[in-house]
């Protein structure tokens, strides 16, 4: 997202929207906000001029000089994508009806580029079928529409009507630009870790936060794929749009990829599963006196030597974490579990690995061919390799 115009009317949720004109800032975004009339009786144009560094557009009918371009042309020029939010039912009904009677309608009927609309009204306002016909029909005209959440509202109902928050508009709004060149594919997606239990307070697992697949999974679902994401235990929220299932240990991860690679174009497997499990489990707490000092371990199932056995047609994408050798067991990797795209991670280097949100990978394919990329966060570093998987698509 590049440049973007933050649109704002008169409801009382326009105080989160500064939260979100602060989020598409800090994305790297070049924001101008609009406001309506009504909107500056809830929040003055300073705030949103000292969080985005431009005056806030209210006035339709300004000065210019000569050369100056008429205002809801300039605004719209080289624009991106319009975000309104919140959007009462007031500027809803004149958007549907091609009403322009201040500078943010008028801007919306001028504009090409793709337009995000996010109700946020009473919850009886928000149910009456003028306003459902309404959002209806902005959606036949091509906007896109973020249902609005449940929740204590304004006037202390409790119903659906509540503006999401800048966080989930700032996903949405993001998915809204991005290509959708995985449309079409049914990807498997692993995180996190598993854990293989000792007794029922003990277990064998290892750092894993599930940040990369999680990353992952949201990059393909913006991207326009039908995700699932087979998820061990971890305090991450599922992305949006995303299938989750969540398992704890090895073996029921294993069944579960297994269940579905069958209908799977693509199966990417970012998980850290552990390799071995105890021997033994006990169904209740070993006590210290009663415990033994050597672990007998077994070793689980291994997934991706699994998948790349009975792989037809599938694009398979292993994860590689190391920490000596990298290169030499990345490659063997990739050869002995026929893989497409094997991703190098060695996680002894700073700011790599496990429970941080950057990472600094190496791709290599089936051709032997290395890319190392830069540090980068997560999110981004998903699309990156995206961007390779999507190449071996074409082929």
């Amino acid at each position: 997202m590049k440049k973007i115009i933050l649109g704002v009317t008169g409801g009382i949720a326009a105080y989160k929207t500064a939260e979100l004109a602060r989020l598409f800032v800090r994305g790297g975004a070049e924001v101008q906000v609009v406001m309506t009339p009504a909107a500056t009786e809830f929040v003055a144009p300073l705030t949103f001029q000292t969080l985005t560094g431009r005056p806030a557009c209210v006035e339709m009918y300004t000065e210019r000089s000569g050369d100056q371009k008429i205002p809801h042309i300039d605004l719209l020029d080289q624009a991106d994508l319009i975000v309104i939010a919140p959007a009462t039912a007031n500027t809803i009904a004149k958007m549907a009806v091609g009403l322009a009677d201040n500078l943010l309608t008028t801007l919306y009927l001028a504009a090409t580029c793709p337009v995000v609309v996010v109700p946020s009204m009473n919850i009886n306002m928000y149910a009456h079928r003028a306003v459902q016909a309404n959002l209806a029909l902005l959606g036949e005209h091509g906007c896109l529409i973020m249902d609005p959440d449940a929740g204590e509202l304004a006037c202390g109902v409790y119903g659906k009507g509540r503006m999401p928050e800048p966080e989930d508009i700032y996903k949405f709004a993001r998915a809204a630009r991005m290509p959708k060149d995985f449309k079409g594919i049914k990807a498997v997606v692993t995180a996190g870790p598993t854990r293989e239990p000792l007794d029922p307070v003990r277990y064998l697992s290892n750092p894993s936060t599930g940040l990369m697949g999680y990353a992952l999974a949201e990059a393909l679902s913006e991207r326009g794929g039908e995700v699932t994401l087979v998820s061990g235990p971890t305090h991450l929220l599922p992305p949006a749009g995303v299938k989750t299932v969540a398992v704890t240990t090895a073996d029921e991860m294993f069944e579960v990829v297994n269940a579905n690679y069958p209908d799977a174009n693509l199966v990417i497997k970012a998980a850290a599963v552990s390799d071995f499990r105890p021997g033994e489990t006990f169904k209740h707490k070993v006590k210290k006196e009663d415990a033994v000092q050597t672990l007998k371990l077994e070793r689980n199932r291994d997934i991706l030597l699994e998948l790349g056995s009975q792989k037809k047609d599938r694009i398979l994408v292993g994860f590689a974490a190391e920490t000596e050798e990298a290169i030499e067991n990345a490659h063997q990797k990739l050869q002995k579990k026929n893989l497409d795209l094997i991703i190098l991670n060695d996680v002894s280097e700073p700011g790599a690995g496990f429970a941080v949100k950057t990472n600094r990978v190496s791709i290599i394919d089936r051709e032997g061919n290395l890319e190392k990329l830069p540090l980068m966060d997560k999110y981004k570093l998903s699309h990156e390799i995206l961007n390779r998987i999507a190449k071996l698509f074409q082929k």
